[in-house]
């Protein structure tokens, strides 16, 4: 069985467990603290990031260039699309949310809510966190603007880029930081992902300290 040390609301993680899950892939997570910087798991990472993943006698880092050897070797369910064109939308949208919505978003208002308070430095710094909240607004609005002109993100077939989104937004989720009212049809597709099978052991985790919302685990919400 393959062996992936993670972070659980590490939004890279989630986009490798979810394509690992899709493709039926077996895996043993194993938390991993990378802020302490542990020299078995630096020797794994000297770049001391998470995920990193043991499969095919491989040891594997960065969530991208992991979600491409899984496509490559296990190309069924197709996560990426056979036409370069569809292929390349795929890719930029995966790099807007990994680059893009990361860093406007993600960094400013889950790193700045759980990471630093996992991580033992300080409170939240409360720019950051107002910048993220704006900044979201943008991101769901333009996720609208992509879903009233497509059924997924990408086009017509769920695909690397779905994920990639859902990782993101599943991890702020579990801190109240989606208004899903914002945009109805945004919030059917995450409804829609979010039954999937591969969902469902993201669905389950539990950060100490940090419990999810009620709605967090509902299908229906």
């Amino acid at each position: 069985m393959a062996k992936m040390f993670h972070v659980p609301l590490s939004p890279f993680c989630r986009k490798v467990r979810l394509s690992l899950a899709e493709k039926k892939i077996g895996v043993d997570l194993v938390e991993e603290k990378y802020w302490e910087a542990d020299a078995d798991f630096l020797r794994r990472n000297p770049a001391a990031k998470v995920p990193v993943l043991q499969l095919d006698g491989i040891i594997m880092s960065e969530s991208g260039p992991i979600c491409e050897y899984l496509e490559e070797t296990r190309p069924e369910p197709s996560l990426l699309p056979k036409d370069p064109v569809a292929r390349l939308e795929v890719r930029r949208l995966v790099n807007w949310f990994d680059d893009k919505f990361h860093h406007e978003v993600t960094s400013k208002l889950l790193y700045e809510r759980v990471n630093k308070k996992m991580m033992g430095q300080g409170y939240p710094d409360s720019k950051n966190v107002k910048a993220g909240a704006k900044a979201i607004k943008y991101h769901l609005d333009y996720m609208t603007w992509l879903l009233d002109h497509r059924r997924w993100l990408a086009g017509d077939q769920m695909t690397l880029a779905d994920f990639a989104a859902a990782a993101h937004l599943s991890s702020l989720d579990y801190i109240s930081d989606v208004d899903w009212n914002r945009s109805a049809v945004v919030k059917d597709w995450y409804a829609k992902i979010k039954s999937r099978p591969a969902f469902r052991n993201i669905l389950a985790d539990q950060v100490p300290g940090f419990p999810p919302p009620r709605h967090y685990n509902d299908l229906d919400f």
